[in-house]
């Protein structure tokens, strides 16, 4: 039986004011549930600017704790307007313990739990190893009042072992909050190509293990005018064949998409790649690299 939901992927850029960002996200969510969206998720961090392209001991002063008054919020957002909520927040834990965590509320303004993102990059303009601690929820599915859900962020779409462990735990929908662009000085030769990969792989992931793939990116250029990120956008939505079926592009925008859930069993009957796995010769996988 179909089982047809609309997801909104809310795009966005941030200003310097982390409560300017929340009530703007707030205007965004009430947008997208009037346009019918029941499952809304955020991008990576959407409280602030990219804070990770710099090592700055003051920006650990945007963390907050989970539950808190940013998810506080969120559950009264989600309740009134009936929509569950996935959002990505800089979650302090403790003193020095901080990590990059997503939140799911359900459609009665219920904190279902969080996910710690688990892969956690240091690169150029990205250094998020400085901020924060690498996740222990494990790989997590929610039961939320429209579908199944999983979570994942940003670095973690790069690695088809969070993907299917999140598919194994019965998310029939991956979502992605996430904040990726381009060094400007490489954007000529190697922006597409970047832009390429980085859609291929999470289409990739909802082909292997028979699911929706949901992305929310970043849009726009953030730090110096000479240097910093630039944001591409391009959130999209996937099926379990890997087409996609929804596309933003490079400027803010409130994307919408109706999913229908029952083509998961479908695909599972048809390509049935996960009858055909052979648990009992993956045990190597667990190991760094083989020698």
């Amino acid at each position: 039986r179909s089982q047809k939901i609309r997801l909104g992927l809310i795009q966005m850029k941030c200003s310097d004011d982390p409560e300017a960002n929340t009530k703007k996200l707030v205007r965004r969510i009430e947008e997208a549930a009037d346009r019918g969206a029941r499952i809304i998720s955020t991008q990576e961090l959407f409280r602030t600017p990219y804070f990770c392209q710099t090592e700055d001991h003051d920006n650990f002063e945007f963390a907050e704790p989970i539950p808190g008054p940013t998810t506080q919020l969120l559950s009264e957002t989600a309740k009134k307007n009936k929509v569950v909520i996935v959002a990505s927040l800089f979650e302090k834990r403790a003193a020095g313990i901080f990590h990059n965590t997503a939140v799911v509320i359900d459609a009665d303004g219920k904190l279902l739990g969080k996910y710690r993102k688990m892969h956690i990059p240091d690169d150029p303009l990205y250094y998020e190893k400085f901020y924060f601690t690498p996740g222990d929820t494990g790989f997590r599915c929610f039961q939320t009042r429209y579908a199944p859900i999983g979570v994942l962020i940003c670095w973690d779409q790069w690695f088809p072992e969070a993907a299917r462990l999140t598919a194994l735990a019965g998310a029939k929908i991956l979502i992605y909050p996430t904040a990726i662009g381009w060094h400007p000085s490489e954007k000529k030769e190697y922006g597409e190509r970047q832009r390429s990969s980085w859609e291929i792989i999470q289409r990739s992931h909802g082909i292997a293990n028979n699911v929706f793939v949901a992305s929310t990116n970043r849009v726009g250029h953030e730090g110096s005018k000479r240097g910093g990120i630039e944001f591409w956008g391009h959130s999209f939505v996937s099926d379990p064949s890997g087409r996609i079926i929804a596309l933003a592009g490079s400027k803010e925008e409130i994307l919408i998409s109706t999913v229908d859930v029952s083509q998961v069993e479908f695909s599972r009957v048809h390509w049935p790649f996960l009858r055909d796995r052979r648990v009992d010769a993956y045990r190597k996988l667990t190991q760094r690299f083989i020698d």
